[in-house]
């Protein structure tokens, strides 16, 4: 298993992170809707939004998902936010990054894995929307775009909900 590298920007992204004040609050409906149509429209039992915190990665909404966090080490989303849109793993088995890694290997037992990553308009990467599956599987072009589209919702939701709260 390979943990994830920090961002060279590391202290910019957590620091817009926190200003959204959205860590560690209660589920919202607004952003459980947008999970639960990525699980369904890709036919996976799994979706997240996921914040790539310090040292966790933490679930605003998950779909078929039990652990609300996770350490960031062993998070898929700690590899995407590289990314400059998504990272696809047809199949974690297969990729040496992901192979020995304690939520493939073990319970939840993730073999596939896409996430597309939430950009805040300022450049900075916070998170991802991901779906994941049990068994390998492909996940083409417009499958990307279309899990990007759900991303950017999700990023329109963040803004509405700090607009709201500030």
């Amino acid at each position: 298993m390979m943990s994830p590298p920090l961002p060279r920007n590391e202290s910019k992204r957590l620091h817009a992170l926190r200003e959204l004040l959205i860590l560690d609050t209660p589920p919202e409906e607004r952003f459980d809707r947008i999970s639960a149509f990525a699980a369904k429209e890709f036919d996976v039992p799994m979706a997240l939004v996921s914040l790539v915190d310090q040292d966790r990665l933490w679930s605003k909404s998950q779909f078929g998902f039990e652990e609300r966090e996770t350490p960031r080490d062993v998070s898929f989303c700690g590899h995407a936010i590289h990314m400059a849109d998504a990272l696809v793993v047809p199949d974690a088995l297969k990729d040496p990054r992901f192979r020995q890694n304690p939520l493939v290997i073990g319970k939840p037992y993730v073999r596939f894995y896409a996430g597309s990553v939430l950009r805040l308009p300022y450049g900075q990467v916070v998170g991802t929307l991901c779906v994941m599956d049990r068994r390998p599987r492909q996940f083409d072009r417009l499958d990307v775009a279309i899990l990007g589209g759900l991303r950017d919702m999700v990023v329109e939701e963040m803004y509405r909900r700090e607009e709201a709260t500030t």
